[in-house]
Parts: structure tokens; C-alpha cells; sequence
């Protein structure tokens, strides 16, 4: 069941030192209509690698002034308007916590995530 964001930001509260925890991001990606392309799509089927997802997290976590990491990912069929992933991404700085949570949904796109667009 996916957690809400409120959910998610309250946990990494809870979680961290407040003096570490300057700054949450979130990210809530969505199945769209539309294929990178442009064509029209119903849905998308989505599974992903636990394991890897566990090590990429961890990876993210260890890096200096990143707090906390949460990270949700959906499976299965999906249709358009579908939550795909929530991620958020939590520490002291902008300098520190905008280049980790890039990395991290990349990461997560390209190394974590198999997803087949269902025209």
C-alpha cells in the first residue's frame, strides 16, 4: 500500500537528528498518457529489484549531510494517472540533498526499475 507523502516527510522527522535536516525533497512520479515519443499509452507494466533498490538507498544514505531516504515503488499493471514512485530524500544542505536525489531517481530508473509501456 503506498504511503502518503505526509507519511513519508513525518517518518524521516521522526527518524533524523533535526540538527542534520535542513531540507526534504519529494518526488511522485506518475504514469503519463504518453510515450517518450509522443504516442498514445494506456498504462504501463512496472516490477523492480528489491535488492538493488536496498543498495542503491544505501548508497545514497552513507553519502555526507543525506539524512534520511524513503523510497515506494508500485507493481504490476498501472494505468495512466497511476503512482509509479514516491521518493524523498532528506539532509542538511540544497548542495547536498538536490545532487543525491538526482542520482537516486536516475539510479532508480536505470538500475532498479523494468517498466514496459502498454499501448
Amino acid at each position: 500500500m503506498r504511503p502518503s507523502v505526509e507519511e513519508l516527510i513525518r517518518d524521516v522527522k521522526r527518524s533524523s537528528d533535526p540538527k542534520n535536516l535542513g531540507m526534504v525533497l519529494v518526488h511522485n512520479g506518475i504514469v503519463r498518457g504518453s510515450s517518450k515519443k509522443g504516442e498514445a499509452v494506456e498504462g504501463m507494466e512496472l516490477d523492480y529489484d528489491e535488492e538493488k533498490l536496498k543498495e542503491v538507498i544505501s548508497e545514497i544514505e552513507r553519502r555526507d549531510g543525506i539524512e534520511a531516504v524513503k523510497v515506494w515503488i508500485n507493481r504490476g499493471r498501472l494505468k495512466v494517472g497511476d503512482d509509479i514512485m514516491v521518493v524523498v530524500v532528506a539532509g542538511r544542505f540544497r548542495k547536498d540533498v538536490l545532487p543525491a536525489f538526482e542520482e537516486l531517481i536516475s539510479r532508480i530508473k536505470e538500475e532498479v526499475v523494468v517498466e514496459k509501456e502498454v499501448g
